[in-house]
């Protein structure tokens, strides 16, 4: 019997031109049949403070909703000053409190990145795994993905017409399928 797999996905720019939600298109359109994709949005979301833990904003709140009805997560952002965007780490923060109550604890992740420079992001996402390890997130480590970013690779609808990013691109998402179903197995959401 098959079954489909939800998987909520950041989106870590907030540029209406960002070059990683060009990326999550690409992934989506090259997963497998079974994953179903919901976007979490997190532009709207006023900066964390630990005043709010007793009574979360409306938008904090529909965040932890968002995260608590995905089975798995999937991080797609840039890196900002060899960093993760603040808006991210906003996210996570809302996401990840008040104590005792994380959101990402024990969730299948896989985190991936495009940039224009040659080293795609890979210290924004060594930054983010640190930040997921201390949210007791399920990482998938491997395969690592740090995508350079080309227009004539990825069309603005998502569509990549290089072969072998393709097939590259649709690996890692088999491979972060095979992570969230080993985790899933393991360690049901509830």
């Amino acid at each position: 019997m098959s079954r489909t797999y939800t998987v909520g996905y950041f989106v870590g720019s907030l540029s209406s031109t960002s070059i990683n939600r060009i990326l999550s298109k690409a992934l989506i359109a090259l997963a497998p049949d079974d994953l179903e994709f919901v976007e979490i949005p997190i532009g709207n979301l006023p900066l964390y403070s630990p005043d709010f833990d007793a009574d979360y904003p409306p938008e904090a709140r529909a965040l932890k909703e968002s995260i608590a009805g995905v089975e798995a997560v999937l991080f797609v952002t840039p890196e900002y000053n060899r960093s993760i965007p603040g808006a991210l780490k906003n996210a996570i923060d809302w996401a990840s409190r008040p104590w005792g109550r994380n959101s990402f604890d024990h969730m299948p992740a896989a985190v991936i990145g495009a940039s224009v420079g040659a080293i795609g992001t890979a210290v924004g996402q060594q930054s983010l795994r640190a930040v997921l390890s201390f949210c007791n997130a399920r990482q998938m480590t491997s395969p690592e993905a740090y995508i350079h970013f080309s227009p004539e690779v990825f069309t603005p609808d998502g569509e990549v017409t290089d072969d072998s990013t393709a097939a590259f691109l649709r690996a890692y998402m088999s491979e972060f399928h095979d992570h969230l179903v080993r985790v899933l197995t393991v360690l049901p959401r509830t």
